[in-house]
């Protein structure tokens, strides 16, 4: 069964938004939108995951939770997925915790 995804990608090589583009519609520039099936969506992200080196990226799709969809994310960002109780909430790193982790 199919389903709609999208891929938020930063910093990541052209190659990989070539490859994307191909099963993937970049609506904006570096985010994709599409509607692929289970096995396309984790293969492509396998892809993302793969060179992804100092970018980040996040992937959302449908998922028979209460929100009704779930995240994934690689590389370093502010915004970091938490599992609160079955629900996925966002926690912001502040910019000191950042810059700790990068010296």
């Amino acid at each position: 069964m199919t389903s709609m995804i999208v891929i938020a990608a930063t910093a990541v090589p052209p190659h990989l938004r070539g490859a994307l583009s191909r099963w993937l519609l970049e609506v904006t520039p570096e985010l994709y939108v599409g509607t692929v099936s289970a096995r396309v969506r984790d293969e492509l992200w396998v892809s993302v995951s793969a060179v992804c080196q100092n970018g980040s990226a996040v992937l959302a799709y449908p998922s028979d939770n209460e929100q009704g969809f779930e995240l994934r994310t690689i590389g370093s960002q502010r915004r970091a997925p938490v599992d609160f109780d079955g629900l996925t909430l966002v926690s912001f790193r502040r910019d000191s915790q950042e810059n700790a982790k990068a010296i």
